[in-house]
């Protein structure tokens, strides 16, 4: 597939955990970034991601949900994977007007729901070559 900003998408043995609450948006995406060629593992809270992370599986990105039911959001999530891996690279998704103040805590890009296909695959390829 081509990519629309011209940034070269090489998926080629890197695993990506997705973080959201919602099961569809969760598989959806999953099957995006497989389609694409990455690896993936999928969690619906912070209790899994962690897990994950805590067991040593491989994880080169966390593409996680900001606003989530649980008392840990996306932004904790992140700052508490960082903790176990400082150098995990993020993607924050959500489908909620994020304020400026907030984004002052992300750790990376924000996108916003629905996404674009192509918009997340290039801004993956722009944070895992970087």
């Amino acid at each position: 597939m081509a990519s629309v900003t011209g940034t070269s998408r090489t998926a080629a043995g890197k695993w990506i955990l997705v973080v959201d609450d919602d099961a569809i948006f969760r598989d959806t995406a999953a099957s995006i970034l497989r389609s694409a060629g990455y690896r993936v593992h999928s969690a619906p809270d912070y209790r899994l991601a962690l897990e994950i992370l805590e067991r040593g599986d491989p994880v080169d990105l966390l593409i996680l949900d900001i606003v989530m039911p649980d008392r840990v959001n996306g932004f904790a999530l992140a700052r508490m994977a960082r903790l176990r891996r400082p150098m995990l690279k993020v993607i924050y998704i959500s489908g909620f007007d994020i304020p400026h103040a907030t984004e002052e805590e992300a750790l990376g890009p924000i996108i916003r729901k629905p996404l674009d296909n192509d918009q997340l695959l290039d801004e993956i390829a722009r944070i895992l070559a970087g």
